[in-house]
């Protein structure tokens, strides 16, 4: 079955229109970790209570999209000490199911994403609430999470990565790095394609195996991926490249000052055609992307 190319994801009880270059810029993906160990909001978020409470901040200040993840992805190394560990998926599952049922029961209207790249984490979360699988090794680990999107008709995010999560950081040798992550994604997509995925969305995967050089390339040609016909996310927030480039390799700016280092890298990837922004400070790019488009857009 062929996906569809198209820029509308289609929802029970809404549509999203993510084409690129369109006057309010992007759309708002706020990231919610309830995890302990996530490199910048571990441990903020784990009880439901806790959840809800920062959903309807992100809400409130313009998030379209909660983006829920209970493994975190954080790298190894200088920054910040040991690499977050895989978990099991029943705790994986006591993690993020509670808080899903909480946000769909108080929250109806929101779109909720799953971040996981578990096939029964994703079906169990789609069960209790959630509208959209986030699958941050583009179906690699296990294809069997396409027929569970198929099966459920919800939307696909397929990002790009290399190696396993839990294994970070994960280095990886490209000949060149947008062309070597389209490739991938292509591959991705066929895999969708065949189960019967009707809905993807992509994301190229910024700083998942890439050096910072490599990230900056990828958001400088986000235009490439506008031909292979999807909706393109991006996720920059807070992460080391962006610490690297406002600081150096060896001495980054620390997390919590990486804020308009994000908003910059953001800009010029919305730019090139990026239409779902994922992000922990969700007020300031809401306003950030509204003064954006209205200016190169209206």
């Amino acid at each position: 079955m062929e996906i569809p190319i198209t820029h509308h994801l289609a929802f029970s009880h809404r549509s999203l229109d993510c084409s690129p270059f369109r006057p309010w810029g992007a759309h708002v993906m706020g990231i919610l970790n309830v995890t302990p160990d996530s490199f910048s909001d571990g441990g903020q978020f784990t009880t439901v209570d806790e959840a809800l409470r920062r959903t309807e901040v992100m809400i409130n200040e313009g998030a379209v999209i909660i983006d829920i993840g209970g493994e975190s992805t954080r790298p190894g190394g200088r920054t910040y000490g040991k690499g977050a560990a895989a978990v099991a998926r029943e705790t994986e599952r006591s993690r993020v199911i509670p808080v899903i049922k909480a946000i769909s029961t108080r929250f109806p209207d929101t779109l909720l994403s799953i971040d996981t790249y578990k096939p029964a984490i994703a079906k169990a979360a789609i069960d209790a609430g959630a509208h959209i699988i986030n699958d941050i090794t583009g179906l690699r680990l296990y294809p069997d999470m396409a027929l569970i999107a198929a099966s459920l008709d919800v939307p696909l995010i397929l990002m790009h990565s290399v190696g396993k999560p839990g294994e970070m950081p994960q280095e990886h040798r490209y000949e060149n790095v947008t062309q070597d992550v389209i490739k991938s994604l292509h591959q991705s997509v066929s895999v969708a394609k065949k189960a019967g995925v009707k809905q993807v969305v992509l994301d190229p995967g910024f700083g998942f195996g890439k050096s910072p050089d490599e990230n900056v390339q990828l958001m400088r040609d986000v235009d490439h991926f506008l031909n292979m016909g999807y909706p393109i996310l991006i996720g920059v927030s807070r992460k080391s490249t962006i610490g690297a480039l406002l600081g150096s390799k060896d001495a980054p700016v620390p997390v919590d000052g990486r804020l308009c280092g994000s908003l910059g890298v953001t800009a010029a990837a919305v730019m090139k055609g990026a239409s779902i922004v994922r992000t922990h400070d969700v007020r300031q790019t809401v306003e950030f992307l509204k003064t954006m488009g209205a200016t190169l857009y209206a």
